[in-house]
């Protein structure tokens, strides 16, 4: 079985510009969230006039909690073959329309295209490469996404304090985002989905079919409208107020001039704190809220390395953390010699689930499938896809007669039964129970509870 942890979810955006909500992504750009949990002061970032330099000769300094000026600028990846594009001028109304291509949505349109149902995939930028970087627990049989792997570990490290650490005998591995969407991608277009390139900006609902409106001014007609956009609350339904916690994170992609780390080793999590002992604020800080770093070193002299806090309400804030890795590298003694990428993230956790049932149903982040404890979402993610393939397949195949709130209805049991509605609340109650404790006090008996 493969699990995916999502470790990076946060598409790329411009810190020179104001965010105008969290930017949580599976498959919605920045920006693009108009409601629900608008962006907190403590997310923004400042202009570049405005940030110190935090590194001196390659090493990183332990003052300043500006973004790396070694971070180059980003440039956007896409993926090189055409795509076959839906045809507004033939008017038909085709069977799902998925809003959002990330890996949510597409894992549903191409096995719901296998099934022999016409699909209409519509996403800002379609051939767009992620930026997310997914990792993997690589555990019992195969599966056919292990050829997008393109490292592994042969196991994983958890740092408690200075003196224990545990080893998990669990092969982890990176996914090449490359091959994982091509190979997505390819599939989808192979079993006959259409794309179209545009934002979904109304959808209007009637018996038996659904009037996508777009923002190019096409519209697009289907029986049912599967939302897989992420953390957007546009389209989707809530009767409830939206109060998650919130995980923080910030890493980096480098070459380095040395590093700690183990090669055949993940750090899956390192909560030492021995390297805040002379930054008393730091300290404090990290105290109340502890952050700890996630590793992948891929060589000698190259890693990726994230400093991330569990949950909090609020969260902590995006310049906090940067200056907590910096503080943390500058304690291992790791000296930075160029950046090839950097990452920000902000995860809404918990909350409450869409209004159920629904017209549009949802996947992924829309649909409240983040664990609310951890802020793994991927591996529930795409283990719900064949709930949903399936619902979708059956009552499209032998119950046409249906109308569109009767088939959402069903899809939306399937997806939310009673009983994973209970453990749901559960893992919500869980997470309640992290924003209070004392953390920090906690030590190992957290990192068992979350490992």
């Amino acid at each position: 079985m493969l699990q995916l942890k999502n470790l990076k979810v946060c598409h790329d955006f411009d810190p020179e510009e104001e965010m105008e909500s969290v930017v949580v992504v599976d498959g919605v750009e920045r920006g693009e969230i108009k409601e629900g949990f608008q962006c907190q002061q403590q997310f923004r970032f400042g202009s570049k006039r405005s940030r110190q330099k935090w590194w001196s000769n390659g090493c990183v300094r332990d003052s300043s909690s500006a973004i790396l000026e070694l971070v180059p600028e980003t440039k956007k990846e896409y993926l090189e073959f055409e795509l076959p594009m839906y045809d507004p001028s033939k008017d038909l109304v085709v069977d799902l329309a998925v809003v959002g291509g990330g890996p949510a949505g597409l894992a549903v349109a191409q096995q719901v295209s296998e099934a022999g149902l016409s699909v209409c995939s519509i996403d800002p930028s379609p051939k767009l490469i992620w930026r997310n970087n997914y990792g993997v627990w690589v555990e019992f049989e195969a599966t056919d996404l292990l050829d997008c792997l393109d490292t592994t570990w042969s196991s994983a490290l958890v740092f408690v304090d200075d003196q224990t650490r545990k080893c998990m005998d669990r092969p982890f591995g990176r996914v090449n985002r490359r091959l994982l969407k091509s190979k997505m991608i390819q599939k989808c277009i192979s079993n006959g989905v259409k794309f179209h390139q545009a934002k979904v900006i109304k959808v209007i609902h009637e018996k038996f079919r659904s009037v996508l409106i777009c923002n190019d001014g096409v519209t697009v007609q289907a029986t049912i409208v599967l939302r897989a956009t992420g953390f957007s609350r546009c389209l989707v339904q809530y009767d409830k107020q939206y109060n998650p916690g919130y995980q923080v994170a910030y890493g980096i992609l480098a070459e380095v001039e040395k590093h700690p780390f183990d090669l055949d080793k993940v750090v899956l999590m390192d909560s030492r704190d021995s390297h805040l002992t002379n930054k008393k604020e730091l300290r404090e800080k990290n105290s109340r809220i502890p952050s700890f770093l996630f590793a992948m070193p891929f060589s000698s002299k190259r890693s990726f390395l994230e400093e991330f806090s569990l949950v909090s309400r609020p969260g902590v804030p995006m310049e906090e953390i940067q200056e907590r890795l910096v503080a943390r590298l500058k304690g291992l003694g790791i000296k930075l010699k160029s950046i090839e990428e950097d990452e920000k993230c902000v995860i809404p956790m918990g909350g409450t689930l869409p209004l159920l049932p629904q017209q549009v149903v949802g996947i992924g982040g829309s649909a409240g499938m983040v664990h609310p404890s951890t802020g793994y979402m991927m591996a529930r993610t795409l283990a719900a896809a064949p709930v949903v393939v399936n619902s979708i397949v059956q009552y499209l195949g032998s119950e046409r007669g249906l109308s569109g709130d009767e088939l959402s209805a069903k899809i939306w049991k399937d997806l939310w039964p009673i009983e994973r509605r209970r453990q749901r609340e559960f893992f919500c109650f869980g997470m309640d129970v992290l924003l209070k404790l004392d953390l920090q006090e906690q030590g190992g008996s957290l990192m068992h509870f979350l490992i």
